[in-house]
């Protein structure tokens, strides 16, 4: 099976290959279990709401957004996690395989910092079955991202 996004992927610069497991690694204990890897390493990409558009926080595995937080960086009055259907329409992707590139149209995106404390991370490429390694400064670079800290 051949990542639907392989090609966003490449489009974007990224460097390393998509990886697609027989088993599903939609969570990040999941996709560190099978990877190996600290559950810090693994890059999520949450889509939240912030009161109409669309906000894209990868985020550490490790870590738990503060809602407040994300909202305060952006001036937003609210920020809530997004509705499977909401993240679908704005990314073209199911929750549990959400990739950080590749959306019908581009999303404010905010990168953990926590992130740069591993020399490679690993985030979802467009499906619960597929992943790519990467690192903190190539999310930040292939997002359009900014870089701050969510918890």
């Amino acid at each position: 099976m051949v990542s639907p996004l392989t090609s966003a992927l490449a489009a974007a610069g990224v460097a390393g290959p998509v990886h697609t497991f027989d088993r599903p690694v939609a969570t990040a204990q999941a996709a560190a279990g099978v990877l190996g890897c600290p559950l810090g390493a693994i890059a999520n990409s949450l889509v939240f709401d912030a009161g109409g558009p669309p906000v894209l926080v990868v985020a550490s595995g490790a870590a738990r957004v503060d809602l407040q937080l994300i909202a305060s960086a952006l001036g937003a009055a609210i920020v809530r996690r997004a509705r499977p259907e909401f993240v679908l329409r704005h990314t073209g992707q199911q929750i549990g395989g959400v990739c950080p590139v590749g959306h019908p149209a581009p999303i404010r995106t905010i990168v953990d910092v926590d992130l740069t404390g591993y020399p490679r991370v690993w985030a979802g490429a467009g499906d619960e079955y597929s992943m790519f390694a990467t690192t903190f400064k190539e999310l930040v670079r292939i997002t359009g991202g900014t870089a701050l800290p969510v918890r």
